[in-house]
């Protein structure tokens, strides 16, 4: 511990000390004043050193740059290109031909490596974090019994042989001969585990990401580097307690698995709640990020205060970050940007720099350094392949995952280097796992690419990613969050409900303004409450729109609409209190970051036509897309409670394939039945050559089997309809009378003060008896 007075600090002892030394502090800090200043001013680092730690950090910065791009244009991961920069500036290279140089730039006191050294330690954690939310645990459950018997046969084997080769390396070797359990657990992990983020970018690659292989490969990545940083933290639970009894490994293994059944259980929870509320409130730069750095520093000081490791913490509190329902991808890039751009290349290269591949002339330790990168082969490679067979895979698909999951890369390096400043692992054994390191990842992307080739696509694979393929361009499959704007009349509760349905097709949060006016009455001019929302699940209360949303969203994910779709359980629905409201509120609300608002107020339409002044005061307010409800009484009930029918106008746009999405994910809840109308123009009296018309049908034909496809992937049955009309209006309004309870139009939003769709959907709203939903762009 440190404290500072007057620009001085004093260094104190053990952490058991500090009640006597605090007692001794409050005495002794008049008289030491004056010496603790002298004493800083000696110790403060000069201007020339300060200088040589920012050139370091250019120049890692640069080579780093340099030769992980010169790595990734070969096919190598840049990683590894960042690493060898290290070791070329280093002893092994810059070292032999200018030392001169290398000390200028590297010195070797002790102060002047603290610095660089500190960046590297924030970089582990920077890293961890990283590592964490690229981990996607559902990944590992979507494949199941593949991921997990790889994962346990993949780390067992070379486990056992690092484990072995532990206890049988010479005391020469070791930084501590009598806690050498504590370095053949790490040589054991090192040997045992695959780089997620060297596998994951060579599979993607390879574009065989989305295939079954491919994810069975990462999902058993994932795994390997989940179970291998528990060991590495109960290993420095072992390390940090100074013995090894059945006392000290039944704290750290109680420890680690205390810390992991809090941390994904209510502290996911705390996790989501921090990033939502920071989001919401904080209207500064990037206050996302820094409560994520927080987050990730918390939940590291936790695991180090229970008696495991900092890096625990780090990676959990990623995987956390990871899975939070509202991390924008802007944000998630802005985050990964300042890792991948700052902390990986000084990190690797900083690995690199400690590395002394001089060593090697010893023949002695060149033939262990051989036989170490046999043994973490040859295991892993066994235990990959035998694991994936035990998974019922085919030889082929069991070659490949064995070639995968021989990467070791970026996790290796940073296991040996936290063993390495925790004095567990010996200068030398460190260059020796950087050396294994470096060519199991060089040899792995070649050996995977002819491996994966030989990979055949399977039936039921192909409708998989069909499928897949579909959810990417999909509108409701893409949204994250949702805003309703709602009242209490029929209009507002048919659209809570058409939101419930749309928010729990995926556990999307939802935040529902529940509007009312000054006189407690329903008119046009509904208002937006100035209040902040509570961040609290809505209670079920009569007359409550958010227990609406809430009990549409609840009923929705209880649905099993495909086999391969997941149950979401609850869905966290956010309630703004009844309040008159201005509609800057609604433009402060939307700023919190909306991928859809749902409007659904008393009165929808002016009696002249068009929308009311109320309807265009909340959509001017937001900038996205909308969906506007103009309910028509029992119509909404109907759709609800028994199988209803819908009606979707398309005719090949965007905007209308959103409309048909949307149709599909309502029609899914309620068991309605979709009829899908396309109106084409008469070509009667055109001069289309007989090969233009064959153009045109096949062209409408692909419209409507891309709407098949689509009402398919959502498990419903839609009707086609193709007409011929020269005005689609009154085609739509024609159809809609044939006894539909809701239409769902898209539409583009057209510039102006008053909200306006265009004249087909103006007509429809005028004069169509039939409850109607606008998606508009």
């Amino acid at each position: 511990m440190s404290i500072a007075r007057d620009g001085g600090y004093c260094a104190f002892g053990p952490a058991r000390r500090h009640s006597l030394l605090a007692g001794a502090l409050l005495i002794a800090v008049p008289t030491l004043t004056i010496p603790s200043a002298a004493f800083a001013a000696q110790s403060a680092p000069s201007e020339d050193a300060i200088a040589i730690f920012i050139a370091q950090l250019g120049l890692l910065l640069v080579v780093g740059r340099v030769m992980g791009e010169a790595a990734q244009r070969i096919g190598q991961p840049p990683v590894m290109g960042q690493l060898i920069g290290g070791v070329l500036l280093g002893p092994s290279a810059l070292g032999l031909l200018w030392p001169q140089a290398q000390h200028l730039l590297f010195p070797s006191n002790a102060a002047q490596k603290s610095m660089i050294e500190a960046v590297s330690q924030l970089g582990i954690l920077m890293l961890l974090l990283l590592t964490g939310m690229e981990t996607d645990l559902r990944l590992v459950k979507r494949v199941g019994r593949a991921a997990v018997t790889v994962a346990i046969a993949g780390v067992a084997i070379p486990f056992v042989c690092g484990l072995w080769l532990g206890e049988t390396l010479p005391d020469s070797l070791l930084p501590k001969p009598e806690a050498r359990i504590v370095t053949a657990l790490f040589l054991g992990t090192a040997l045992s585990i695959s780089s997620v983020k060297i596998v994951a970018m060579v599979v993607r690659d390879m574009n065989f990401m989305r295939r079954d292989i491919g994810q069975i490969i990462v999902a058993s990545a994932i795994l390997e580097d989940t179970i291998g940083w528990i060991i590495v933290a109960i290993a420095f639970g072992l390390a940090s307690a100074g013995r090894i009894d059945a006392l000290s490994i039944g704290r750290a293994v109680l420890g680690t698995i205390v810390f992991l059944a809090a941390s994904l259980t209510f502290g996911r929870r705390i996790v989501f709640s921090l990033i939502r509320w920071t989001n919401d409130n904080f209207h500064s730069e990037f206050p996302v990020i820094t409560t994520i750095l927080v987050i990730m520093i918390a939940m590291a000081l936790i695991t180090q205060w229970i008696g495991v490791n900092l890096v625990l913490g780090a990676f959990i509190a990623g995987i956390l970050i990871g899975e939070s329902p509202i991390l924008t991808r802007h944000i998630d890039e802005q985050l990964r940007g300042l890792i991948v751009a700052l902390f990986m290349p000084i990190f690797f290269g900083l690995s690199g720099l400690s590395a002394n591949l001089t060593i090697l002339e010893s023949p002695d330790l060149a033939w262990l350094a051989a036989g170490l990168v046999f043994i973490a082969c040859v295991g892993k490679f066994l235990g990959a392949f035998v694991g994936g067979k035990a998974g019922g895979l085919v030889r082929g698909e069991a070659l490949a995952l064995a070639c995968a999951m021989n990467a070791r890369g970026s996790t290796e390096v940073i296991i040996a280097s936290i063993g390495l400043s925790m004095s567990v692992l010996s200068q030398n054994l460190f260059t020796l796992i950087v050396t294994m390191a470096v060519i199991t990842t060089v040899s792995m992307p070649p050996m995977l690419r002819w491996a994966l080739k030989r990979v055949p696509l399977r039936e039921d694979e192909k409708v998989r990613l069909e499928r897949e393929e579909i959810d990417a361009r999909g509108f409701v499959t893409n949204l994250e969050r949702l805003l309703v704007a709602v009242d209490e009349s029929v209009n507002g509760k048919f659209a809570a409900g058409i939101a419930g349905v749309i928010g729990g097709s995926s556990g999307k949060p939802t935040t529902v303004l529940e509007m009312a006016t000054e006189d407690g009455d329903e008119t046009n001019e509904q208002k937006v409450a100035p209040s902040q929302p509570k961040a609290a699940v809505a209670k079920p209360q009569a007359g409550d729109s958010a227990h609406e949303v809430k009990t549409a969203a609840e009923r929705t994910t209880t649905l099993e609409a495909h086999p391969d779709a997941e149950r979401q359980g609850s869905v966290e629905v956010t309630a703004v209190p009844k309040r008159v409201i201005a509609p800057e509120e609604i433009a402060r609300e939307a700023r919190k970051g909306y991928d859809l608002l749902v409007i659904g107020i008393a009165n929808t339409r002016e009696p002249k036509g068009g929308f009311s002044t109320a309807v265009s005061l909340i959509a001017q307010q937001f900038g996205g897309p909308l969906a506007v409800v103009d309910s028509h009484g029992s119509q909404a009930d109907r759709l609800f409670r028994q199988p209803g029918r819908i009606l979707v106008p398309v005719n090949g746009t965007e905007i209308s394939r959103r409309a048909a999405e949307v149709a599909f994910t309502l029609a899914r809840a309620s068991n309605a039945h979709v009829t899908a109308l396309y109106v084409t123009r008469p070509t009667a009296g055109q001069s289309n050559t007989p090969r233009q018309a064959q153009t045109a049908r096949r062209n409408d034909e692909a419209v409507l089997n891309d709407l098949s496809a689509l009402a398919n992937r959502y498990g419903v049955r839609v009707r086609r309809s193709m007409r011929e009309s020269p005005a689609p209006v009154e085609a739509i309004l024609e159809e809609a009378k044939r006894g539909y309870d809701l239409i769902v139009v898209g539409a583009n939003r057209r510039p102006g003060e008053t909200l306006f769709f265009g004249n087909t959907a103006a007509a429809v709203l005028d004069r169509s008896d039939t409850s109607t939903l606008f998606v508009a762009s």
